[in-house]
């Protein structure tokens, strides 16, 4: 992967993602030879938004890679509580770091970060923008289970605001696969999203019902209605829960059908999808250990070469 940076999924070439994904498999088999590959680097973990999965596992790779990480902590005891530009808050932190990882609640935060500092940076969400990191592990899931080309996908939920939608819909379009977009029409996709995907000829149709398309579906990507994206709460109120599946709404899939979530999840999956053979969102969640240490290793590879 020769990027200097992971801003957005459009970055990503199949030869990019297929290489991520290689590496991220013989990280799985063999975690010990990859680790104090990096002994002596310290990643920067900078989050101005509230994160689990994300910051965690980010934390767990770089360490099994023998990566030191600083972490900026809670935005509110940080300088950027008393007016400190986000600019200037990557220039001081690149100071202290070979690479930084970056969450912010700003669509194109990551982008302009990047801008200022030679350090890697890597997108970790902004806003309702892009999340490439989350994709090359959603990608890393469906490969394992159904392959990455001859794929129908199924994707559900917020589609508007949900930036690991608009990731994976981008990287999806260097493969065969057949997308399909499911969700009430105020949470459609963005006119930019759908542009961008029409522009590549990506094969994508859009659903206000699930039961339509389910039967053909290899893969299910349900997405949790984002609240805290909503500038009108009354708005999220008309739409909340308005999109859920549980044991029996799979009845009707194949039985090799993959349940996947980016997490967190509301009630958007009920409990008992947990025990199916369906369900891989945990499974998921977990692949972002190998995967964030294969894209940090081919980061940090490329500024040493």
């Amino acid at each position: 992967m020769r990027q200097d940076h992971l801003i957005t999924a459009t970055q990503l070439s199949r030869g990019d993602i297929e290489a991520v994904l290689d590496r991220a498999r013989a990280i799985a088999a063999d975690p010990t030879a990859y680790a104090d590959r990096h002994a002596g680097t310290v990643l920067a973990l900078c989050f101005f938004e509230p994160s689990t999965r994300t910051r965690m596992s980010f934390d767990a790779a770089a360490k099994r890679l023998g990566i030191d990480t600083i972490d900026m902590g809670d935005v509110s005891a940080s300088s950027v509580s008393k007016g400190e530009s986000l600019a200037d808050t990557v220039r001081v932190i690149e100071g202290y770091s070979d690479a930084l990882v970056l969450r912010h609640p700003s669509e194109g935060a990551a982008q302009m970060a990047a801008e200022f500092v030679d350090v890697p940076v890597v997108n970790a969400g902004d806003g309702a923008g892009q999340h490439p990191s989350q994709t090359l592990l959603d990608l890393y899931t469906i490969q394992e289970t159904h392959g990455l080309d001859d794929l129908t996908i199924g994707v559900m939920g917020d589609l508007k605001y949900g930036r690991t939608v608009h990731s994976l819909a981008t990287a999806l379009t260097n493969f065969d696969a057949r997308q399909h977009f499911i969700s009430p029409e105020s949470l459609g996709l963005p006119r930019s999203v759908r542009f961008d995907l029409h522009e590549t000829g990506a094969q994508i149709r859009e659903h206000d019902d699930l039961g339509a398309v389910l039967p053909e579906l290899d893969v299910l990507y349900v997405t949790r209605i984002q609240q805290e994206r909503f500038p009108d709460e009354n708005e999220y109120h008309r739409v909340a829960g308005e999109y859920q599946i549980d044991a029996s709404v799979l009845e009707a899939a194949a039985d090799d059908l993959t349940v996947m979530h980016p997490l967190p999840r509301v009630d958007e999956i009920a409990p008992d999808v947990d025990d199916t053979d369906h369900a891989r969102y945990f499974e998921q969640a977990h692949n972002g250990i190998p995967v964030r240490m294969a894209l940090l290793d081919s980061l940090l590879e490329s500024t040493h070469e």
